[in-house]
């Protein structure tokens, strides 16, 4: 049974920042559970039978706002209200933020938040990931102890608030002033263009890149919503390595009444690591950990050659960029899916709980396994063959724009990772099995560490 202080983290439609948030929560010894829409709809918050515990702090991170709610359901949005009314605390992150916005339509969000999401001027806007420098106010409540008011906050491709002047009951805790050192727009490094350049593109291309649009905006807001609050961040604090913005999520987690044992910055977190290696324990005969060894090492050879092929890029240890319409998050998701999968069939089991876990896991494993196995080599194959064709058209595009037939790249597209701003294909089957191992799974990760 999980105790009433408990974390839950929403699942659904995460991907990669459900693992952050996760992640970042175990390396302040912060217990948690991962929950899925369904089970928040079925009562897992306010610890109806069959569900463990009362929750005290829904922890929502990034990803599709939208999809959310939809997964959510009627039942589940009413079931987060509820929760948060009668006393609950609600924690949101860029997609989780947004997710408890006011919206035109009801089934689009929580409306825990009388405030709205605001466009983007222009759509390249949202292409600004890196930290900025931030305005915190230093009041009780606000800023974390001990920090300078100005601070530096990472951004990973965040939405904007739109404040409603009569609604002042939203309280703005920190607000954007300038980029930082590395910030960039789309797979441009901000810090290396003047502004005398951004100056000169605007004049003479009609293009404005200046990252003045984030000056002034609210980054990080709270609130109250019947007897409970609700904190909402387009800034993820969960950000391995991010001293100021890990400092300031344990302090709101102890202001939320969740016992933070271990003030820590969160560790590097590096895909690239072996997680056999990490844990110390070889694959068992029979375990998925060597199927699952494999198909990490083939994304991550995947994301290897688009780098070499300059469609892909390092962004930080955790997490590749990629040039402008190119799949990027989508094998991101994926390689910290099946990193995530394998270091947890590399654990060891000890204990009721972990032991339940393991033969849930391989339960599911014996069910998916074989189909994971044929899949795997088709994506693979035909991922290689698309970013190579892609890499193709882009040199061929100044002189011989029709050499590469743009049909067929758009229709492989959607075939191995879907609609661009939907997700779909066979990148999201695999997703699916990679995630829903995880969820299996979860009482067998352990505390993460340097």
């Amino acid at each position: 049974m999980q105790p009433e202080s408990s974390v839950h983290i929403l699942w659904d439609a995460s991907h990669i920042w459900g693992l952050m948030a996760w992640r970042a929560l175990r390396a302040l010894g912060v217990p948690s559970r991962l929950v899925k829409a369904k089970e928040i709809a079925e009562g897992a918050l306010s610890g109806k039978p069959g569900h463990d515990g009362r929750a005290r702090l829904l922890l929502v991170p990034g990803g599709s706002a939208g999809r959310k709610a939809r997964l959510l359901g009627r039942a589940g949005r009413e079931a987060v209200r509820d929760f948060v009314h009668k006393g609950g605390a609600y924690l949101g992150f860029c997609g989780g933020a947004g997710l408890a916005l006011s919206h035109a339509r009801e089934e689009q969000g929580l409306g825990l938040c009388p405030w709205t999401r605001a466009p983007y001027a222009q759509r390249f806007q949202h292409l600004v990931s890196g930290h900025v420098l931030a305005h915190a106010p230093d009041a009780p409540g606000n800023a974390p102890a001990g920090l300078a008011a100005t601070i530096s906050l990472p951004v990973w491709w965040p939405g904007r608030f739109a404040p409603q002047e009569d609604r002042a009951e939203v309280s703005i805790l920190a607000t954007g002033m300038a980029p930082d050192a590395d910030l960039w727009l789309a797979d441009l490094p901000l810090a290396g263009v003047s502004p005398r350049m951004l100056e000169t593109w605007r004049v003479c291309y009609g293009v404005d890149l200046s990252p003045g649009f984030l000056a002034g905006q609210p980054l990080v807001v709270s609130g109250a919503f019947g007897q409970g609050r609700y904190l909402l961040s387009y800034s993820h604090l969960e950000t391995p390595e991010s001293p100021a913005a890990n400092a300031w999520l344990a302090r709101i987690l102890r202001g939320f009444g969740i016992a933070v044992p271990v003030a820590v910055t969160v560790p590097a977190w590096r895909l690239d690591a072996d997680a056999g290696a990490l844990q110390g324990t070889p694959p068992r005969a029979g375990d998925p950990a060597a199927s699952l060894r494999r198909a990490r090492t083939r994304l991550r050879s995947l994301l290897t050659l688009g780098a070499e092929q300059r469609l892909f890029f390092r962004r930080a240890p955790w997490l590749w960029g990629w040039r402008s319409g190119l799949p990027g998050m989508a094998l991101n998701n994926l390689a910290a899916a099946f990193a995530e999968l394998e270091a947890l069939t590399c654990a060891d089991a000890p204990g009721d709980a972990r032991k339940a876990d393991r033969a849930r896991l391989d339960s599911f494993w014996q069910a998916v396994g074989p189909r994971l196995e044929a899949l795997l080599p088709i994506f693979a194959e035909g991922a290689e063959s698309w970013l190579m064709a892609s890499r193709l058209s882009e040199m061929l595009a100044p002189t011989l724009p029709d050499a590469v037939d743009n049909k067929g790249l758009a229709h492989q597209r959607i075939a191995l990772f879907g609609h661009p701003m939907q997700g779909g294909g066979i990148a999201e089957e695999l997703l699916q099995m990679a995630e829903e191992g995880i969820y299996l799974a979860q009482a067998m990760a352990a505390p993460t560490q340097d």
